[in-house]
């Protein structure tokens, strides 16, 4: 929601913030603070408990929330009355968001955005909710209820409030305590992982569980590398008809691509609008990885299609990508992307019918109005039915069906561009930003588009330049121009991420040094010394709550998982025994977790994949860009191997052993622990990798 609104009204501290989000409630009645000790300190003067509110940008239920109390001159003063109020951005303070919501789980409630804390002004939190409306309804408590009690409490029973807000620490703390398994994980734990998989897998839609349904990329990453590891070709019929089954469904934006963030029914057709960076790159790397594993060129240009959603609409000027697009424009959700049946006739009066049957338009709508509670006449665009069967039906050559689609589509979408678009986000996040980095990269190493390098090599000179300190350490974010808030665990794994695949796809050394510096930097700022693990902020942070450790792979993988991950890698690279064995120590100190729900920890089970092995790591040995090095690099990139790493050594280069056999590019294959004497051929290194 545009800012612009409130402007006849007076600012609130809002203002003076860069967070995209914050802005939105700069003129709200409400007399916000941003998250700082001004606050707390106001809140003991006047003996007033804490309002908290976290939410972010492109949150649908936050602008409902927004709308319908923050900027509600009644809501307000009954708020500033009671309490101090804190706005936080969720993705500007990652940290805190963390925090609270483990309050909020620790209390039992249904967690989700927006976020709502009641604490002391000693940070003792004692109430927890999500969307709060004005008035109570639907048995939920409104805020002209909720508040008036909290203040009769606040005022007879203020004491018992600090010992339930003690007590809920206590209990946050106690999340955070974990003892090192006795044995390590192993392949037992994958195929448990598999299993409960299988056992939730939607056999009619693809996906996982029943609405709502959340894409879950690093789900499929971890399917392809079992399906690698065991053959099951049960794993790679679930990826395949989940992937299938989302670029065909509503979740997918069918004329100006990209995914948006979840569905609410179980067949991936409504979604909730909003358009996340970091979805787009971990479903482009999905889709990436199962053309390699199928060769099928609908996954290769689903892939294309979200990068270049990317590249079009979510690029700044510097390079770097923004956070994300919102789920509503002109206050209603969806608007920008549903389409009556007049609308379609209006833009395709000589392709009207073909459009309706292809898309699935209905004169009713297919579209439930959450507010009204019934269909309003809109249709989200998706495909009910294959291709195939409408080219039969119709008497159509599938080309010819395709070459119509393509000619519809390019119509539709410019008659898009005549309406309001939804806001955009235009944070730059390190964390985010790495996991894009590293789609654009494979990308580019796997279809050979020069553009996705050029945008991923871009946007990494951005961040190293500008959101570095002058001792290396990352800044979180970017926003008008400047970097603020210390990096996250998040920020150092994810980059990281995006460095190592970047120098992959360029093999220039610079990308694979700052990987090394910024994962020693990772190392000594959040590695816990005693009982192993990756803190969330830095040990040195000043921290509300305990210093969180983070495992779970939820709509983001957690830093500790990418960071099993980046430290085996790198260890083959940089040949860092080190590394490895903090890659190790760290999937120990959670395993106990992990084996109790493995599938909810997919990503640190990629790792464990690459950790139990076969892993390769290959060196061809020879001139970056000479044709038989092309061709070696072509073979190698076209396959399937998840567990392999690939660096590029000149001959006769100083430090290096590695030389060429016959004047010819020359590859030294080590698997795990033991080394192959050195090939120039394709076929034996193809069998050295276990392809043929």
């Amino acid at each position: 929601m545009s800012t612009e609104v409130y402007t006849e009204k007076k600012p609130n501290r809002l203002i003076n913030e860069k967070s995209p989000y914050l802005l939105q409630h700069a003129y709200n009645p409400v007399d916000w603070f941003p998250w700082s000790e001004e606050a707390f300190e106001k809140a003991k003067t006047e003996n007033k408990p804490i309002f908290l509110s976290i939410g972010y940008a492109a949150c649908h239920w936050c602008h409902v929330m927004e709308k319908e109390c923050f900027n509600d001159e009644e809501v307000a003063s009954l708020l500033n009355k009671a309490f101090v109020c804190i706005k936080v951005d969720r993705e500007e303070r990652p940290d805190l968001d963390a925090i609270y919501m483990a309050v909020c789980q620790a209390l039992g409630r249904n967690c989700g955005w927006p976020l709502h804390i009641l604490m002391t002004p000693r940070k003792n939190p004692f109430f927890a909710a999500s969307y709060i409306p004005k008035n109570s309804r639907g048995g939920i408590l409104g805020l002209m209820e909720l508040v008036p009690q909290v203040m009769e409490i606040w005022e007879t029973r203020k004491a018992q409030l600090e010992i339930v807000g003690a007590d809920i620490r206590s209990r946050v703390e106690a999340l955070e305590k974990r003892i090192e398994s006795e044995e390590d994980l192993g392949k037992a734990v994958l195929d448990d992982a598999y299993e409960k998989l299988r056992a939730d897998f939607d056999v009619e839609s693809g996906g996982f569980g029943t609405a709502p349904k959340f894409p879950r990329p690093h789900t499929i990453l971890f399917l392809l590398r079992y399906w690698k590891r065991t053959g099951k070709k049960e794993a790679l019929e679930m990826s395949e008809k989940t992937l299938r089954n989302m670029r065909l469904g509503g979740v997918f934006d069918q004329l100006g691509f990209g995914f948006h963030r979840y569905t609410t029914d179980s067949q991936w057709l409504v979604p909730h609008f909003e358009k996340m960076l970091y979805d787009q790159a971990l479903l482009a790397l999905a889709y990436t990885e199962m053309y390699q594993v199928s060769g099928a060129e609908k996954f290769k240009l689903t892939a294309k299609e979200t990068l270049d959603y990317v590249l079009r609409d979510l690029v700044s000027p510097e390079g770097g990508f923004y956070a994300s697009e919102d789920a509503d424009s002109e206050g209603e959700e969806g608007k920008f992307y549903l389409w009556t049946m007049e609308e379609i006739k209006k833009a395709l009066p000589k392709e009207e019918e073909l459009a309706v049957r292809l898309f699935g338009i209905l004169p009713e709508g297919n579209y439930v109005d959450a507010i009204i509670g019934s269909r309003n006449n809109k249709n989200i665009l998706h495909f009910p039915q294959p291709l195939e069967a409408i080219a039969s039906e119709t008497g159509l050559t599938l080309d010819e069906l395709i070459c119509r689609l393509g000619k519809i589509r390019n119509t539709l979408f410019e008659a898009r561009k005549s309406r309001i678009r939804p806001t955009r986000d235009e944070k730059v996040l390190v964390d985010w930003n790495g996991l894009i980095i590293a789609a654009l990269a494979r990308a580019n190493a796997i279809f050979n588009e020069e553009k996705y390098l050029q945008a991923a090599t871009k946007a990494a000179n951005f961040i190293l330049s500008n959101l570095r300190k002058p001792n290396g350490e990352l800044c979180h974010v970017w926003v008008k121009g400047e970097k603020a808030v210390d990096g996250f665990l998040d920020d150092y794994a994810f980059l990281t991420f995006g460095l190592i695949e970047l120098y992959e796809a360029t093999f220039e050394e610079k990308y694979l040094q700052a990987a090394t510096d910024l994962t020693n930097i990772m190392m000594s700022q959040f590695w816990d010394i005693k009982n192993g693990g990756f803190y969330f902020s830095c040990k040195n942070a000043e921290t509300t709550m305990p210093n969180m450790k983070h495992v779970y792979d939820g709509a983001l993988p957690s830093g500790n998982s990418a960071a099993v991950l980046n430290l085996l890698r790198l260890a083959r690279l940089m040949g860092k025994v080190d590394y490895e064995e903090v890659a190790r120590k760290t999937l120990k100190i959670f395993a106990e977790e992990v084996k109790e729900a493995p599938q909810a920890y997919t990503f640190m089970l990629c790792g464990l994949d690459f950790a139990l092995g076969p892993a390769y790591n290959v060196v061809l040995a020879g001139e970056p860009h000479s044709k038989d090095m092309v061709e070696m690099l072509s073979a190698l990139r076209k396959n399937y191997v998840p567990n392999v790493v690939i660096s590029i050594k000149q001959p006769n280069q100083a430090g290096t052993n590695y030389e060429k056999i016959d004047g010819k590019t020359t590859v030294y294959v080590c698997r795990d622990q033991t080394c192959i004497a050195p090939t120039t051929d394709k076929t034996k290194i193809l069998e050295l990798l276990g392809l043929i």
